[in-house]
């Protein structure tokens, strides 16, 4: 084998000869593996990566596409009307932001969303490279970065005299502090997982090349809603010009952009999930039971076999989980604007409550999708549909003990501060844009707020999809774990003394039965 590509320790496979790397006659599977305590497994067991041929969750996945296709329906009528507008003028720079209409979002603003989706993209691949060379330093650099933000803004709601954000984020700030230390100790195995996952991946192109696929999709469909949501303003904005042949009104505005968003969200959760699914049924699944490609026993094309199982009879399923998620993502930002409208209106208390209730809903849409990850993974594996894969995630958890090992990774947390760092970088480039050019539009400022939230979401979605590839990877082994342990033992020998050391109940066998 050649020698450990940078940064870190290339996974140490198991000779041919052992374990799970047994050869066996390529038209049949492979034979099942003894372990010391007594019982043998295949890599096929219990329909893994052989699902039934059938179609899961058939109810989400037929109303997964008819909002789709409405929408899709909708932004083509409206951007219609948009284009034979001219687009209420505008252009680019500060010579074309003010050529356009002031009564409403105009051209300016959609090639403003389309320099973000770029810059988007730029950030995420580079962040990528960036953690896949520096993995333990950027896990330390993530942590502080919390802090210093949670004080940062505490302290600027104390100087500004924003007192109810000001109590709720001294409370956060000193939980972060505290909670560093805790998390300074667990960096080491986070570290190690994550660049076993990352070293996997190079052995396996196709991950990068799904995870750059999802993002291209994600970048284009981020590039479609900017132009939908800014043809909804243009076309049913009061004062529009198209109003003399369109009903105009706030209120209108306000649906289609609701629904316009919610289908945006839902989709880019698809997508997303879609490729976690890929991953996980595909290169990471395969690596973990059949072991190094190098060896001969990995199915052929098994990326392409994952995405067929993904994107058709499982996709109802994806579509599911995904929904719950986008709710709790709509209901988020919803609180959030209720949020800013009663600070501008100057009603403290009001504002404490709705944080306070964005904070929680936050918490919970965090949960949800983290334990979504997991089963979607089951999904991958075993084609089951949404509940039961559900079911057997938090019943695999419970039976396995892997529950802590899960929430003392940091992986998640890295990926997830890189996506939010993303986010606020492209709202702070939207916003700088806007300072320069002053479009005639936001003269008064009043569509700050909603360009600038446009462009956080496109950069955190675009940043989340392409992370999602290493979660996917992070994820199926705490699986694999939790179903096969010794497996890890013969596949990453050091990442499996680690958490053998650390947590010895997790590397137990236990019967399949209890499963």
């Amino acid at each position: 084998m050649s020698a450990p590509p940078y940064p870190g320790p290339t996974p140490e496979y198991a000779p041919p000869n052992s374990g799970y790397n047994q050869q066996w006659q390529a038209e049949g599977p492979p034979p099942p593996q003894q372990y010391g305590n007594g019982y043998e497994k295949s890599p096929y067991e219990g329909g893994r990566f052989k699902p039934k041929k059938k179609i899961n969750d058939p109810i989400f996945l037929i109303l997964f596409v008819l909002v789709f296709l409405g929408f899709a329906g909708l932004s083509g009528y409206i951007i219609n009307i948009w284009v034979k507008s001219g687009g209420l003028g505008g252009g680019l720079g500060k010579a074309g932001g003010q050529t356009g209409t002031s009564a409403t979002l105009n051209r300016s603003t959609a090639f403003l969303l389309l320099f973000i989706t770029a810059a988007a993209i730029v950030l995420s691949v580079l962040y990528l490279f960036l953690t896949r060379m520096f993995t333990h330093a950027i896990m330390h650099i993530t942590l502080i970065l919390t802090i210093a933000l949670n004080i940062g803004i505490c302290v600027y709601y104390w100087v500004t005299k924003y007192w109810s954000g000001a109590v709720i984020f001294t409370v956060i700030a000193l939980f972060s502090v505290l909670s560093y230390f805790g998390f300074r100790s667990r960096i080491p195995l986070a570290s190690l997982l994550l660049q076993v996952v990352m070293d996997v991946s190079k052995h396996h192109l196709s991950v990068y090349a799904v995870a750059f696929l999802a993002l291209l999709i994600q970048a284009a469909l981020s590039v479609w809603y900017t132009f939908t949501a800014v043809a909804t303003y243009t076309a049913y904005t009061p004062g529009s010009s198209n109003c003399a042949t369109n009903s105009c009104s706030s209120g209108k505005v306000a649906g289609l952009i609701f629904f316009e968003t919610f289908a945006y969200l839902w989709t880019a959760q698809v997508v997303k999930n879609v490729a976690l699914a890929t991953l996980a049924g595909g290169p990471y699944g395969g690596w973990y039971y059949f072991g190094p490609k190098e060896n001969g026993q990995m199915p052929k094309n098994p990326t392409m076999a994952a995405f067929g199982r993904a994107s058709t009879l499982s996709l109802g399923s994806i579509a599911f989980g995904s929904l719950i998620v986008t709710i709790l993502e709509i209901i988020r930002l919803i609180l959030n604007m209720i949020r800013q409208n009663a600070a501008a209106d100057g009603h403290p208390v009001e504002v404490c409550l709705y944080c306070c209730a964005e904070c929680f809903v936050g918490c919970v849409e965090s949960l949800v999708e983290w334990f979504n990850r997991y089963a979607y993974i089951e999904i991958a594996l075993y084609g089951k549909s949404y509940i039961p894969a559900a079911k057997d995630t938090w019943r695999l958890f419970k039976d396995r003990g892997i529950d802590a090992l899960v929430n003392d990774s940091l992986v998640g947390m890295t990926l997830t501060w890189g996506a939010y760092m993303i986010g606020l970088i492209c709202s702070l480039f939207a916003y700088l844009y806007l300072r320069f050019t002053a479009p005639s539009y936001n003269a008064g400022g009043s569509y700050t707020a909603p360009v600038l939230l446009f462009a956080f979401l496109i950069g955190a979605q675009c940043s989340l999809t392409l992370s999602s590839a290493i979660e996917a990877g992070v994820s199926t082994i705490f699986v694999g774990l939790g179903e096969d342990p010794q497996v890890l033992a013969m596949r990453a020998p050091q990442l499996f003394g680690m958490i053998a050391e650390r947590y010895p109940h997790v590397t137990s066998g236990v019967p399949r039965e209890s499963y």
